[in-house]
């Protein structure tokens, strides 16, 4: 032990502690006689059982508890009559943490199977929760002291303390001695380094486990901004330092960290109660002992500050005193806690219902705990004002009705914790007391067996590292680097029925798996939804976290996803490209599919082009049964009656075929559009041409030694060259869909959001070739015309002939730019435009003049007039 420590100790200590390295056999027996007198004459205001109880037996377990959780300041003074400072508030269930002990040793002393012949005594001490009590006490148990340092036997372990730091300083004092320290509650995870404590073991698993607990729960419902108010000691440092590791990476930050010091709490207190008031975290971390969360509580309270959410540690996750306390029922709410596992102990409940002070005269605590009970003082009571203020307890009073802290053992948690120290002690014991010769040995050899007046610290310190055991409830029990397996459970505080607070489980951590029963819990406030704790708010679906620069990642920008990017879920880092077929909607939070872009029948545009199309050929089928009608009249035999027909047929073909550019495009609607467009075209041209050579070769043939040319160029000639030219076409499409036919396309390139579904042309040679057979015909038929134009007929059909074609060859040559340059959907409106527009030319131009003559000049419809003799 260093010198500074040494210099913050009593002289009873050192004395004692000088004591037991003399009975450890450490070689120094001279000072054990130097002392003597100094050990008889103390000042007896020095008892070191003055807050404890001493059973003797053969081996006796020391335990210190912290009857009491406060003590006035000390005194440090190196004198002979420094003091050590009185203990204050009383608390009950540490009482039942006592008799654990007591219950715990009594019931292994009746076992038969558990150390038989050999019995347990025990020694139990108050620690008061401060390290000069807590080494005090220490001190005396292993020395066996008590005014003397001989009128005890010494402890040959100690089950304590509480808190971890004085684990840590009992641990290190006692490790010389290689004297076992098994505490119930210590849980600091730097407990676990079992270089600088080998002789330190816990029931309690390390708060690294709690504290990693704490972190999942705040990734699993999202809370990224965390305060944390912890004890100032190691419990509470350590258990922070854990939940920094192990929320780095996760994008949770913590928001503050405030430590709570018992001595300047007040102070403390009013600090953390500011900072939460201020801060925008709703989730608050709290590891500290219960009665300092009280305080802090309170003064939130007052402050008015009652919609955060607290995560509770193991030490107060489960407090009564907590929850009886009316004026938490508000803001304590909705708290998630992290509790020991509880078990029952059987026959524990009957023990502490029949027990009596005078069962166990020398347990001050239980004399205490009776006065405080039923209002009544011991005549030997060390509490004067007790014994003025109220009369003397008669005797019959009974704890079989008292409904208390004490009395309750529903849930059993640091009680079961100290009850296993004892079996676990007491275990090892049992295997270095038991005569078995080692495996593989000599079976006349007689074992070396050892028995309860030799065994030495230093042995049961190694056989309680190897300890495994099953417990009554059938669990194997073993140390794992000092510690237990790591089993805790979930609790919630809810309102009762009765307006009180209750805790409920909702979950348990088995080792690193958390399970949670979210419907089961209740959250502060009335809205019953999950606190959100958040530095910035996570950014929504369709944006991206941006972080502010010198600020933690906690808060951020949101910036929004470009278009074709999205980002689907809340808190994104970054935007993701769509695929191909997809395209971000509006809110950038999902890929939809592309909206598909073809000329429909619903739109109005593609009403609008089928309405004219079907007009034209409703008006051509009217002009056919016009003509049809006056077949035997002048002006529709004229110029081979058929020709017209079959022109009317291949003019309301043309508008036809417009109708297949419509609609969703196909495999075969493709393929259908351009050859029924090329035919069709080709088909109305060839009668053209075929009709305006007939009317070159009439009026030539009127010339001397010319009339052989009509002849020669008869009828069935007309037929046959209007079949052969559309044969030509009908080849060239033949061609052209069996070697590359057209095809539905997607093309993505156009528009951003949407695909646009057209046709290829497959081959672009195939198409070129029918468009440029029908620009041939085109031209030929229109050469031809223009050269008769000037025949002298009062009805010269070249001349609407030349017309027409005038017409239909400025539209077709405005096409091809106009087709080209424009995207998607109009590209097809487009080409059904210079459909429809070449259509109604030659239809208007061609047969217009004729059905006026007929239906509003039928004296004109003679052969004179047209042959111009009238």
């Amino acid at each position: 032990m260093s010198v500074q420590v040494l210099s913050l100790l009593p002289l009873s200590v050192l004395v004692l502690l000088l004591c037991a390295v003399c009975r450890d056999g450490m070689g120094f027996s001279v000072v054990e006689d130097t002392l003597q007198e100094k050990c008889v004459n103390m000042d007896t205001s020095q008892n070191l059982d003055s807050n404890g109880f001493y059973q003797d037996g053969d081996v006796i377990i020391g335990a210190l508890i912290n009857v009491h959780n406060l003590a006035a300041i000390p005194d440090l003074s190196f004198t002979r009559k420094a003091k050590l400072a009185p203990c204050l508030n009383f608390e009950e269930n540490s009482v039942q943490w006592a008799q654990a002990i007591i219950f715990a040793v009594e019931e292994i002393n009746r076992s038969p199977s558990l150390l038989p012949g050999v019995q347990l005594g025990y020694h139990v001490m108050d620690s008061c929760s401060r390290y000069p009590h807590s080494l005090t006490a220490a001190m005396s148990m292993i020395s066996g002291g008590n005014k003397t340092c001989g009128t005890t036997r010494p402890a040959k372990v100690l089950i304590g303390d509480s808190s971890s730091t004085q684990s840590i300083l009992l641990s290190r004092t006692l490790r010389p001695l290689q004297i076992a320290v098994i505490s119930y509650l210590a849980s600091c995870p730097c407990l676990s380094d079992r270089q600088k404590y080998p002789n330190f073991f816990r029931t309690v698993p390390s708060d690294a486990y709690q504290a990693r607990t704490m972190a999942q729960m705040a990734k699993r419902f999202g809370w990224t901004w965390v305060g944390a108010v912890v004890a100032d000691n190691d419990y509470g440092r350590g258990a922070v330092q854990v939940f920094e590791e192990e929320i780095k990476g996760t994008g949770i930050c913590l928001a503050f960290y405030h430590t709570l010091y018992r001595e300047q709490l007040a102070k403390d207190v009013a600090r953390a109660a500011a900072t939460v008031q201020a801060s925008s975290a709703r989730v608050i971390l709290v590891f500290s002992w219960y009665v300092d969360v009280e305080v802090f509580l309170l003064e939130l309270i007052r402050r008015n500050v009652t919609d955060r959410l607290f995560l509770a540690s193991e030490i107060w996750s489960t407090s009564t005193y907590l929850l009886a306390n009316p004026q938490l029922y508000t803001i304590a709410k909705g708290t998630l806690g992290v509790a020991l596992r509880s078990a029952p102990i059987p026959g524990f409940d009957a023990h502490l219902r029949q027990l009596h002070p005078s069962h166990y005269p020398d347990d001050e605590f239980l004399r205490t705990l009776w006065e405080n009970t039923f209002g009544c003082s011991f005549m030997k009571s060390s509490s004067k004002a007790i014994q003025k203020a109220l009369p003397p307890c008669s005797g019959r009073e009974s704890l079989e009705v008292v409904h208390s802290e004490f009395t309750d053992t529903s849930q059993l948690t640091v009680t079961y914790n100290i009850y296993l120290a004892v079996y676990a002690a007491a275990h090892a014991l049992h295997t270095l007391l038991e005569c078995t010769p080692p495996n593989n040995s000599d079976t006349k050899i007689k074992p070396k067996c050892s028995s309860p007046d030799n065994i030495t610290p230093a042995q049961l310190l190694q056989h309680i590292g190897q300890v495994n055991f099953t417990t009554q409830l059938g669990e194997e029990f073993y140390f794992q680097d000092g510690s237990i397996p790591p089993v805790y459970n979930l609790v919630n505080w809810q309102r009762a029925s009765d307006g009180s607070l209750q805790y409920v489980s909702i979950g348990r951590v088995d080792g690193n798996q958390l399970i949670i029963n979210e419907s089961a819990i209740s959250w502060p406030g009335d809205s019953g939804k999950i606190p959100v704790s958040l530095c910035t708010s996570e950014c929504p679906p369709g944006t991206r976290k941006a972080i502010k620069k010198g600020l933690p990642v906690c808060c951020f920008d949101c910036l929004p996803c470009t278009e074709g990017e999205i980002s689907n879920t809340t808190g994104s880092i970054k935007c993701y490209r769509c695929p191909q077929e997809f395209w971000s909607n509006s809110f950038r939070n999902e890929c939809v599919p592309r909206e598909t872009e073809f000329l429909s029948f619903r739109e109005t545009m593609g009403i609008t082009l089928v309405s004219v199309a079907i007009s034209g050929a409703i008006i051509t089928a009217t002009v056919a049964v016009i003509f049809l009608y006056h077949r035997s009249t002048p002006v529709v035999k004229a110029n081979n009656s058929e020709l017209s027909f079959l022109l009317l047929l291949s003019l309301k073909l043309c508008f036809l075929c417009s109708l297949v550019f419509v609609g969703q495009p196909s495999l075969w609607s493709c393929r259908i559009q351009q050859a029924a467009f090329g035919i069709s075209f080709v088909l109305c041209i060839s009668c053209i041409l075929v009709k305006t050579i007939v009317v070159l070769f009439a009026f030539h043939s009127t010339r001397p030694g010319s009339s052989a040319l009509i002849r020669w160029f008869g009828p069935s000639q007309q037929r046959g060259s209007v079949l052969v030219f559309t044969s030509v076409q009908v080849v060239i499409c033949a061609i052209w869909l069996s070697v590359s036919p057209p095809s539905p396309h997607c093309n993505f390139g156009i528009q951003g959001s949407k695909v646009i579904l057209e046709c290829t042309v497959g081959s672009v040679v195939g198409f070129a070739c029918v468009l440029g057979y029908i620009g041939f015909l085109a031209a030929v038929c229109f050469l031809l015309a223009f050269f008769a134009r000037k025949l002298p007929d009062n009805f010269n059909e070249a001349k609407l002939i030349t017309f027409s074609m005038l017409i239909f060859c400025a539209v077709w040559i405005a096409f091809v730019p106009a087709y080209v340059s424009s995207p998607g959907k109009y590209s097809i409106a487009v080409e059904i435009f210079a459909i429809l527009a070449s259509s109604f030319g030659l239809l208007l131009c061609i047969f217009i003049p004729k059905c006026y003559i007929i239906l509003l000049k039928p004296e004109n419809n003679t052969k004179r007039f047209l042959m111009g003799k009238a």
